[in-house]
């Protein structure tokens, strides 16, 4: 086992520079880089229309040859894309993901500013999936065609057809607007400094009940319907019905044979649920006033803050790599068939 984990944490390695690498080059070749939005913002302040219908090196601008080259350079866009990237990936090993082109910050510290937030609701969707699924699977699959398997069902297959934003207009509109039972977003309140630590505490969890409820909704579905599916499929199976042909009760033998295999499917995305913690829905986050990683990312993209999305996909890609390793140790766990490096 520690010979196998040994291994794949060698392999990350070169996935790791080939993601990343992948991702530096595209952004290298995507139009409309730090520099044009610069020019295009003091265009739009000066009011200069017949400079701002031109922002490429090319044609009408408002900027000399030398100047822009200053501004390349300033930007680190004058080098080639293999020593430009050796330059970000030796400061990735020093634990330093630049500064942003935007606002001209660390952008280790924009990250870590809205880490709590992103911490936060990708923990609870994360424990609150796997610890509500499991049983309600279990209990759809023992009670199939009941009265809970089928209301249970329509809640899911509901919430599952539903993005999750368009669930969020929903509750605002009526939890929030027309019976004013929940606030109408954000993380806090805004004299949240104020409160004792009891009342934030509540404050949060206050404000977190909807936007929580977007998060479930999807993986919650998905996770349910995975277990009892697979449930079914084990109880029919031939050793279950012999466990139970030798004497040994229907719950026990469920319980000590089924069960267990039908968590090895649940298992396997166990790991990749790691990337809970990073991202999220910035559709979600928008609605509700949420100021997290998922937000700042799509901010990023649009406003082609190249450091801002390459410190963002660096650590998305290795949670992502890391993930893999804990869902093949998780399954391991889960099924005794596999013996790594035997």
């Amino acid at each position: 086992m520690l010979a196998y984990i040994f291994r794949r944490l060698l392999l990350v390695i070169p996935t790791f520079i080939g993601i990343t690498l992948l991702i530096f080059t595209l952004t290298r070749f995507v139009p409309g880089g730090p520099v044009e939005r610069m020019l295009l913002s003091l265009q739009m302040q000066q009011g200069d229309s017949a400079v701002s219908s031109s922002l490429t090196h090319s044609g009408n601008n408002s900027l000399s040859d030398d100047q822009m080259a200053e501004l390349n350079e300033f930007y680190g866009l004058d080098k080639p894309i293999p020593q430009a990237y050796w330059q970000w990936l030796t400061k990735l090993v020093q634990l330093d993901l630049g500064e942003s082109t935007r606002y001209y910050e660390p952008v280790t510290d924009m990250i870590a500013e809205r880490l709590p937030v992103s911490l936060f609701y990708g923990g609870m969707t994360f424990f609150i999936s796997y610890l509500i699924s499991i049983p309600l699977g279990y209990a759809k699959a023992l009670r199939h065609g009941s009265v809970l398997d089928a209301s249970s069902s329509i809640f899911i297959f509901v919430g599952y057809a539903l993005p999750g934003y368009v669930i969020g207009v929903l509750l605002l509109s009526l939890f929030s607007f027309n019976l004013e039972w929940l606030p109408m977003g954000g993380f806090v309140s805004d004299d949240f400094d104020d409160f004792s630590r009891f009342e934030q505490i509540k404050d949060v969890l206050w404000h977190a009940v909807l936007p929580l409820f977007c998060y479930l909704i999807g993986d919650f579905a998905l996770l349910t319907m995975t277990m009892k599916n697979n449930l079914m499929e084990n109880l029919a199976a031939d050793y279950v019905r012999t466990a139970i042909a030798k004497g040994l009760p229907f719950k026990l033998a469920v319980r000590r044979h089924a069960l267990r295999n039908s968590l090895i499917p649940v298992a396997s995305s166990f790991g990749n649920s790691l990337m809970f913690f990073m991202t999220g829905s910035f559709l979600i986050e928008v609605i509700f006033n949420i100021n997290g990683i998922g937000l700042l990312g799509y901010e990023s993209i649009v406003e082609r803050d190249y450091p801002v999305v390459m410190g963002l996909f660096a650590i998305n890609a290795l949670m992502l790599l890391i993930g893999n390793i804990l869902s093949d140790i998780c399954v391991a766990l889960v099924d005794p068939r596999i013996k790594f490096g035997a």
